[in-house]
């Protein structure tokens, strides 16, 4: 994929692992996936802020005269662009979800010369981090049942 991720490898303890098919695995891992697209596209869409919760830089105020009304930070409204973009790449036991727009890095990461700096929107807060271990709790103990 050009553009950015983030990756996560999942991790259930081994004495619930050795019940489960590797289906079933797959199953929880895309579940993760899926979460943690749901919860980038809920910070790039509405929180605007990085995954460790500092809130992102506004815009230049040279670029934020050339803004169209209802413009917001790494949302264009006439153009889903970036948001509609991040995507659950997942495949086995490796949750992945990123942007295959190359411009997804350089918000990331900003602009190695520095004009457009970096927005992190990828990555998972503590909140995150909460939900996805409650989703592999609950998963493993429904399918355990």
């Amino acid at each position: 994929m050009t553009g950015v991720a983030v990756e996560t490898d999942v991790r259930i303890p081994l004495s619930a692992l050795t019940r489960l098919t590797d289906d079933e695995l797959a199953l929880i891992a895309y579940e993760i996936g899926t979460l943690i697209e749901d919860q980038t596209k809920l910070r790039v869409a509405d929180e605007k802020t990085a995954p460790d919760g500092s809130a992102w830089p506004a815009w230049s105020e040279a670029y934020a005269e050339t803004c169209k009304p209802h413009h917001s930070l790494l949302v264009d409204q006439g153009n889903p662009g970036l948001l509609e973009s991040i995507q659950n790449y997942t495949t086995g036991m490796q949750a992945v979800v990123g942007t295959n727009l190359v411009y997804g890095a350089i918000h990331q990461f900003g602009s190695e010369d520095g004009t457009l700096p970096a927005r992190e929107y990828l990555g998972l807060s503590a909140d995150n981090r909460t939900a996805i271990e409650d989703l592999v709790v609950g998963r493993i103990e429904e399918l355990l049942q």
